[in-house]
């Protein structure tokens, strides 16, 4: 495969076979793809078509997320303003007859969970199509590179579970993006700008997870991102997201890229663990040996790792503020004794735990359930993994975060019993797997004894720290904003815009809630968020135009 050539600001840019638009620019050294209405300049964050932070406009045509949008040849690639103009002369968008699809088995996501899923059910015997949004296969745990080059035995195991499903004869299908989840079930969605419509007899939902920020002044600033942004940068398209690079917040996925990193060539200046040392408590680092001996030696080799390669780990270290110094960042953390040092920078990542994305299921008005020590929703279940929504499974991180081996685990039981569900039966066994998986599930308990899991309000940001990425909505008005209204979060969002934004409130609504249910004293539920509404994802007219057609306006 040969490299690709496109303008960015009229500027030549190459891209390495495969890559997408974000990794390209990285790799030329650009940082920020859009401005916001204030002037401020925003790139990557989340790496994963989240936070529509990284809009630009191709061709003329604005609000493409550069870092799920493919590098194509001779494309003209132009930084995106606020407010791009419209054009009053333009028609309304024509569209053709959607593809509408009935299959035994739907699987929604392509990761751990959705691929162990769709092989289950088709050796079942059931009819299964999988719909994945990302176009490059594994999900987020097992990130297939883009060019077909293996970098480690993780992605080896990706690479054969992808495989396995392509052989089991299951339809998968990748770019395509659920916006849209009713009664039934029907799911509206966008295939490649062409509409598609699904109605099977069952649904497995395995959307995975979305990583929780840290939230201080400066975490909107290009540079900054998630350190899972960074991973797919590095594990999908080989692009380092800086030469310096600093990894914070809380979880061993930190220690995992940081590591990643630094054997790519990237000078790891810092990696800043929230919780204190597991040597400062023995019994619970113990506890987690034993559960999971393999993997517990897995993080002290990766923690070995990093030591070779010169990077320094602190525990009991938090981000305090990040600015802009001299072309470059300067991060400023305060150590267990309060001291506060700064370290200048090209990249923040940070990771502070994970936010189900569970929109699809809300929708379909699955029931859900506040858990205190994860700081999320997790979705309600039975033993066969389905939800209070009969035909509806959720298997993986969108039903609480669990990790990659109890999801597969998960999978594999949804995709037997939804299998069976679907054909009428009533043949699967998964006692094996019941215990396997309870196993995987001692082990994530004892891990996150050791680590900071917990989603408590940021003790750093102030007044002037933008909360609401999309709409640069500040703490300040925020939190003016809820004495007004301490137990409405809906009348918080109207009087000061928060959560109306292209996101829809992923990153900026979870932390409002729980200070909303601070200050009102009120437990969190599931209606202490805000309700997801259709779309879920930004789609064009043309698509809904067409999916309306289909279903003589029923939606």
């Amino acid at each position: 495969m040969t490299e690709t050539r496109f303008t960015f600001n009229g500027a030549p840019v190459t891209a390495k076979p495969g890559q997408s638009i974000a990794a390209a620019l990285t790799d030329a050294g650009y940082r920020s793809f859009r401005t916001t209405a204030k002037g401020e300049g925003r790139g990557i964050f989340c790496g994963m078509g989240v936070c529509q932070d990284c809009l630009v406009t191709i061709d003329g045509s604005p609000n493409k997320r550069a870092c799920i949008t493919k590098a194509v040849a001779a494309i003209k690639v132009a930084k995106q303003v606020a407010f791009p103009a419209l054009n009053p002369k333009a028609q309304l968008p024509t569209h053709g007859a959607p593809r509408i699809i009935e299959p035994d088995v739907l699987v929604i996501g392509g990761g751990a969970a959705g691929l162990s899923a769709a092989i289950a059910a088709r050796a079942a015997g059931a009819h299964v199509i999988l719909l994945d949004e990302r176009s490059v296969p594994g999900g987020q745990y097992y990130k297939q590179s883009a060019d077909g080059s293996v970098l480690d035995p993780q992605q080896v195991e990706g690479a054969a579970l992808f495989a396995n499903a392509q052989a089991s004869g299951a339809e998968i299908i990748g770019g395509v993006e659920i916006w849209g989840a009713f009664d039934g079930p029907v799911f509206l969605a966008d295939m490649d700008g062409s509409a598609l419509i699904a109605r099977p007899k069952a649904v497995i939902v395995a959307t995975g997870a979305y990583e929780r920020p840290i939230i201080v002044t400066g975490w909107t600033l290009p540079g900054v991102m998630t350190t899972g942004a960074a991973q797919t940068l590095w594990r999908s398209y080989r692009t380092l997201p800086g030469k310096r690079v600093v990894v914070c917040g809380s979880g061993p996925l930190n220690l995992q890229v940081a590591l990643e990193l630094a054997k790519g060539g990237a000078d790891v200046r810092l990696v800043a663990e929230a919780a204190p040392s597991p040597f400062l408590r023995p019994l619970r680092a113990a506890r987690m040996a034993l559960t999971g001996p393999r993997l517990t030696l897995t993080g002290i080799s990766m923690i070995r790792g990093l030591r070779t390669h010169n990077a320094q780990i602190r525990n009991a270290t938090q981000l305090k503020q990040i600015k802009r110094s001299d072309g470059a960042l300067q991060a400023s953390f305060t150590d267990a004794k309060g001291k506060t040092f700064k370290i200048e920078t090209d990249v923040v990542c940070m990771n502070a735990g994970f936010e189900p994305q569970n929109e699809i299921l809300r929708l379909l008005g699955a029931e859900m359930t506040y858990d205190p020590v994860f700081g999320h929703l997790r979705c309600d279940r039975t033993e066969t993994l389905e939800t209070t929504i009969k035909g509806v499974f959720a298997v993986g991180d969108c039903a609480g975060s669990g990790g990659a081996p109890a999801a597969k685990i998960e999978g594999q039981i949804a995709g037997q019993v939804a299998a069976a569900q679907a054909r009428a039966t009533n043949t699967y066994k998964f006692f094996t797997q019941r215990l396997q998986l309870k196993r995987h599930n001692l082990f994530q308990r004892s891990l996150w004894q050791l680590y900071d899991a917990s989603a408590a309000l940021n003790k750093h940001a102030t007044r002037n720290t933008i909360l609401c990425r999309c709409e640069d909505v500040r703490f300040g008005e925020v939190l003016d904003g809820s004495n007004k209204n301490s137990d409405d979060l809906g009348a918080l969002k109207r009087s000061t815009r928060i959560g109306m934004g292209r996101c829809q409130g992923r990153y900026c609504a979870p932390v409002a809630a729980r200070l909303i249910s601070e200050q009102s004293g009120m437990p969190l539920t599931d209606r202490s968020f805000f309700a997801p509404r259709v779309p879920i994802k930004p789609v064009s007219i043309a698509v809904i135009l067409a999916a309306h057609e289909a279903l003589d306006g029923k939606i």
